[in-house]
């Protein structure tokens, strides 16, 4: 996949030098594209031959050939077959998100306004390869079963990021709130995959968020 950084948020980017002679940072190499173009290729085949044979049917074998690539390249771009499932550039997109909020939000408004900008970029440009994803993660044992463990690094890099804001919060409290956004977060992912994609998925985040505001904060209008 595509660095997400850079590519759904562009004032990440790291400022040119003042300089007027400065020269401009190299765009990607021919070989970062192609390796990059390969990466692509091996996950979208195989998403959709999970989804037509089933995960625990499809081999990698038989992806690395309908990919069009050998055996060895699809070990150099992912380590395991649940891999070509579970990696994506979301965390530290999401990271960059939150680290870049004001200080003066709370966690919760931090967490809340990151991740719906956040998923409203993915949204809007992966849409299709998020669902496949999200879908296949739900609803394969074998990479269910791998979630908590992945949830858990997540809500440690969303503690990390919080606190990197140097707000007076305990690592406790900080936690916590990662925590809670991240289960907001899945309970609106799970309502879309089972919507089949149909209900917008940026508005559900939204509404499961805001429930997570305190209580004297407006709440969303219901789901029609």
């Amino acid at each position: 996949m595509p660095d997400l950084c850079r590519e759904l948020c562009p004032a990440f980017h790291e400022p040119a030098p003042s300089s007027m002679s400065a020269t401009p940072p190299r765009p990607p190499g021919l070989g970062q594209r192609k390796k990059a173009e390969t990466r692509r290729r091996i996950q979208e085949t195989a998403l959709a031959l999970f989804l037509s044979k089933g995960y625990e049917a499809t081999t990698v074998e038989e992806i690395a050939a309908t990919a069009g690539v050998s055996h060895m390249t699809f070990f150099r771009n992912f380590p395991t077959k649940e891999s070509v499932v579970e990696s994506d550039d979301y965390d530290p997109f999401i990271v960059q998100l939150i680290r870049a909020r004001p200080t003066n939000e709370d966690p919760v408004t931090a967490l809340h306004r990151a991740l719906v900008a956040g998923v409203a970029a993915v949204g809007s440009t992966q849409r299709e390869v998020l669902l496949a994803r999200t879908r296949l993660l739900l609803t394969t044992p074998a990479l269910r079963a791998r979630m908590a463990d992945n949830q858990f690094a997540t809500e440690r890099l969303f503690t990390d990021a919080l606190t990197s804001r140097g707000q007076h919060y305990s690592t406790f409290e900080l936690r916590v709130h990662a925590a809670a956004a991240l289960g907001a977060l899945t309970v609106a992912l799970s309502t879309w995959v089972e919507s089949d994609g149909d209900l917008d998925l940026t508005s559900l985040v939204e509404q499961a968020l805001t429930l997570l505001q305190p209580a004297t904060q407006a709440k969303p209008a219901p789901m029609r």
